[in-house]
């Protein structure tokens, strides 16, 4: 399976939509255009909207802690909005939910 990604850019905040699978095959797809957004010194936000993902393996939970590490450094705003309850128990189990804010401001 593949992964698209389509990137909408409003000054400093950005929202990835991604629809697929994430996995070891298409993941280096998404670390890189997430980590460069989340490592931008001007990017306030970044919102990963996941309702086109059907999958996810570790080493999508793997590409998100990254971002959370990255994004932390310099200090822009992480967000997941839209997951499919399969892929949101994945961020519960892993307590990525506990670190990372919903587009409205609300935990995963």
């Amino acid at each position: 399976m593949n992964v698209t990604i389509r990137t909408v850019s409003h000054g400093g905040e950005h929202t990835l939509y991604v629809t697929g699978e994430i996995d070891a095959y298409t993941g280096p797809k998404l670390k890189e255009q997430l980590l460069s957004l989340v490592g931008q010194p001007d990017a306030k936000s970044v919102t990963v909207d996941l309702q086109g993902v059907e999958y996810i393996d570790s080493t999508g939970i793997g590409i998100f802690v990254g971002a959370c590490k990255t994004s932390r450094k310099t200090g822009c705003q992480l967000n997941i909005q839209n997951a499919a309850p399969r892929v949101e128990r994945l961020f519960q189990i892993t307590g990525l939910h506990e670190i990372m804010g919903s587009s409205k401001g609300e935990k995963v």
